[in-house]
């Protein structure tokens, strides 16, 4: 097999397991200070007829997979079995033929649109491209994108409603943050009404809805306004999915020259915290769910439907704060280091006793600790 199809570089982490389709190649905006994804990197706009030779050529890998299946007496069935006998010939089957395989062995449902913004596609070719992807895949039943709240804003309620019926399912937006201040200072070139204009068109047309938001982002300066402001825009969309997203400054960003010139000083995983304290207590929604589905993220645990989940999450939130410095800075490390994933995990005595004796190591060698856990976060982006 030699068929081939392009992908790009990222997906959300909750489409892990979603065939990844590239519609387009890289940003548009490519200007946000935060993000180092697409730095360097032209945006394009694929044609549709390049993509659907892409999911020809994926649905011709199906064909053969299953026919490989059949040929090893699996009875068309992409189990354990199949996947070891692709991956032991990586000679003769590429990453191309593997990743459908796997893709195949998780149910062959979910798809994701790529690159950051496939929604500035035209909507006559996005409809196309759809059509011919449910042709090709009838069993799909999750097709997801991200989108931009200001190509969001700018599309009909008529583009949405078709595009739902044609199959999309779910958009995922980078709100970031709720405050004008906040998201001028980082140059995402949008407002919060934008936010707002957009996660409505999307609601309204019955396309399910992922917002993401970036705790630490507005800094020590804009703290507090960033979670009350960030707080009304969700209050006022109410997307089925609101996902946080800590803030972790990149090498190599402009939030990271800025950071170095005194421009932005980042908070602490203690005060973001807090900050994140604040816009849970601010939320006023229904129906919405909470995700911590992020390593960047201290504290995993932080999920659930509002507004039944809200004490639970205040209350574990509470509970770090509560603990003493010693046993925060062991979490931190346990939860960097891969660990500890929440703070019960704390009730793990060996491993507990483990995290303990580094960081009295690093008290006693007069080391920061803080540094060594901002490298391994560097790894983690």
């Amino acid at each position: 097999m030699n068929n081939y199809y392009e992908q790009g570089p990222i997906r959300p982490p909750s489409e892990a397991k979603s065939l990844l389709i590239r519609v387009t190649r890289n940003c548009p905006w490519n200007k946000c200070a935060f993000c180092h994804t697409y730095r360097g990197s032209k945006f394009e706009l694929r044609n549709a007829e390049d993509v659907k030779k892409d999911i020809q050529a994926m649905k011709d890998i199906t064909d053969e997979i299953i026919g490989l299946s059949w040929k090893l007496g699996e009875g068309g069935q992409v189990n354990r079995n199949v996947l070891r006998r692709i991956y032991n010939n990586r000679d003769f089957y590429d990453d191309c033929i593997y990743s459908m395989a796997v893709w195949l062995y998780f149910g062959g449902e979910n798809v994701f649109l790529q690159d950051a913004n496939s929604l500035i596609l035209k909507t006559a070719d996005l409809l196309s491209i759809l059509d011919f992807l449910k042709e090709k895949f009838p069993r799909v039943k999750r097709i997801t994108s991200y989108c931009r709240s200001h190509t969001a804003a700018r599309k009909t309620f008529a583009d949405f409603e078709q595009l739902r019926k044609a199959g999309l399912s779910r958009i995922h937006i980078g709100m970031e943050s709720g405050c004008d201040e906040v998201l001028s200072f980082i140059n995402k070139g949008v407002t919060a009404d934008d936010h707002i204009k957009a996660g409505l068109n999307v609601k309204q047309a019955g396309i399910e809805l992922s917002e993401y938001v970036i705790p630490g982002l507005g800094g020590e300066k804009w703290t507090r306004q960033h979670a009350l402001d960030t707080a009304k825009v969700i209050n006022a969309i109410e997307p089925d999915f609101l996902r946080l997203r800590t803030l972790h400054v990149v090498p190599g960003t402009v939030l990271d020259e800025l950071m170095k010139k005194g421009e932005f000083n980042p908070l602490s995983d203690d005060d973001i915290l807090r900050e994140i304290k604040l816009f849970i207590e601010k939320l006023d929604i229904q129906g919405t769910y909470l995700a911590s589905d992020h390593i960047l993220n201290l504290l995993e645990e932080l999920e659930g439907n509002f507004p039944e989940a809200k004490p639970k999450i205040i209350a574990s939130i509470e509970k770090y704060l509560n603990m003493s410095e010693e046993d925060r800075q062991i979490f931190r490390l346990g939860r960097r280091s891969g660990t500890l994933r929440k703070l019960d995990d704390l009730e793990d005595r060996d491993a507990y006793l483990k995290l303990k004796s580094i960081v009295d190591s690093y008290a006693q060698q007069g080391q920061n600790l803080d540094e060594d856990i901002i490298k391994i976060m560097n790894n983690f982006i």
